[in-house]
This record gives C-alpha cells, sequence and structure tokens, in this order.
C-alpha cells in the first residue's frame, strides 16, 4: 500500500487540488492521509483552529478539493506549542473527529505533534492508526514512543526526517555516506527505515532528482557496523 500525505507548506487546498489532478482517479493501493487541526494566518504563521466546526469544515474541504467521499487517514495535530509536542488535553477535538469518523467522513485517525501522555489519552477515545512527529538521526526525543507504537502495531511518521529546513550534518554521516557509495540523505533515510518496521517515511521534495534519490535510499541496505556510529550522531559533537 502506498500512502501519500497531503500536509503542505503552501496550505492544503493547493496540494490536494494538484494530488487529484495528478492522480485522480486513484489506484486501489493508494491510501491518502490528510492532517487537519492547524490554518495560516495572513502572516503565515500557524494558528490552532481544533474547533468541531473547524475540524468538520477541514474535513469538508479535503473532501471536496480531493475528490473523495471518505478519507483513508485523518491525522489531528495538536497545537499546544507550534514549536513541538506540549502536553495538554486533546479529548475535545479528538472527540469531535471521532464523531466525524461515525459519520463516515473518514476511515482512520491519527495523531501528530504529540507526547506520550497524548497518545495515551487517544486510544482511549478512539484507534489511534499512525503518529506523526518530528523524528530523524538527529532529533530522537520519540525513541521510547517509537518502540511502544510498535509494539502496538501504530505506524509512526517521521517529518523533516533529513532535518528539514536545517538538512542534517555529521561527519559521520558524510563518511557512511561515502563508504557505502550513497548521499548523506540517503543514508539517513535508509537508517530510519531499519530503526523500526512500524515507521513510514515522507521526505518533502520540490525536485525530480531529489525524489529519485529518495526512493533509491529504499534499497540501501545498512550494514551492521554502519548501525552504531549513526545511532551515536544524536550526541556527536561534530553535528552541525
Amino acid at each position: 500500500m502506498n500512502h501519500i500525505d497531503t500536509s503542505d507548506f503552501y496550505g492544503p487546498h493547493v496540494t490536494n487540488q494538484l494530488i487529484r489532478e495528478a492522480l485522480s482517479p486513484y489506484p486501489d493501493n493508494l491510501a491518502l492521509v490528510t492532517k487537519i487541526g492547524a490554518m495560516r494566518d495572513d502572516k503565515a504563521a500557524w494558528l490552532p483552529a481544533i474547533g468541531a466546526a473547524e475540524l468538520a469544515q477541514a474535513v469538508e474541504s479535503n473532501l471536496r478539493n480531493l475528490g473523495l467521499d471518505i478519507l483513508e487517514v485523518v491525522n489531528l495535530r495538536v497545537m499546544f506549542d507550534v514549536h513541538g509536542p506540549a502536553e495538554g488535553s486533546i479529548e475535545a477535538p479528538l472527540t469531535a473527529l471521532a464523531e466525524l469518523q461515525r459519520q463516515g467522513k473518514l476511515r482512520h485517525i491519527g495523531l501528530s505533534n504529540v507526547t506520550a501522555a497524548q497518545v495515551a489519552q487517544g486510544r482511549s477515545i478512539c484507534d489511534i492508526v499512525c503518529v506523526q512527529n518530528q523524528y530523524n538521526l538527529v532529533h530522537r526525543g520519540d525513541d521510547a514512543l517509537i518502540d511502544e507504537l510498535a509494539r502496538r502495531g501504530i505506524a509512526y511518521v517521521p517529518f523533516f526526517p533529513l532535518g528539514g529546513f536545517n538538512p542534517l550534518q555529521s561527519s559521520a554521516l558524510s563518511a557512511a555516506a561515502q563508504y557505502l557509495g550513497a548521499t548523506p540523505m540517503q543514508v539517513a533515510l535508509a537508517w530510519l527505515v531499519r530503526r523500526s518496521p512500524n515507521i513510514l517515511l515522507i521526505p518533502g521534495t520540490s525536485s525530480l532528482a531529489h525524489l529519485r534519490e529518495n526512493l533509491a535510499a529504499a534499497d540501501l541496505q545498512l550494514p551492521d557496523e554502519i548501525m552504531p556510529v549513526l545511532d551515536r550522531i544524536a550526541t556527536d559533537c561534530t553535528i552541525g
């Protein structure tokens, strides 16, 4: 099953319309995953949008722009802190999203920008099929959460898998890439694939060449001796 995350820096409307234009009618083995719970103001700053009416409107917008009768997966983006997960109850917005699920607007629910406690709270309200948080070779705060989710059969989707606006830089990563005849970013993606079987990758790019490079990372086999070197990068003083 292939999956496409419809979240986009420029806004979901444009992204969804482009996806519909490029891929509709959608193949049976394609799952479209969207994310709601935030909106941009006129200065492009992120604002929470987790009221029941706002969530319903966002779901309807996704259905309309994607040309679907039901959304496969909707991730609820939690916005107690725009810069990262922060504690707070998600009962109200998640209950509203679960009601939309009962109405047949969406099949599955995921969470984004959440803490382990919020995942636990979410699982007490409805089934959670995936968690989308920031995670990569350097940003390793979710190590324990990933392992817990894997035990429960819940997918983990790392955003900024290559560092985001500050691409990963490490002498150890560069050396490993040279040894393997690959690019540093391919090695970083291959590490994520090997890190845990429940990890699903969504590296973004605006370049066809980079897209092909990212896809090739799926075939890159990391030898056992490379893994401890890569695992230490998060605490390596050579990270730039």
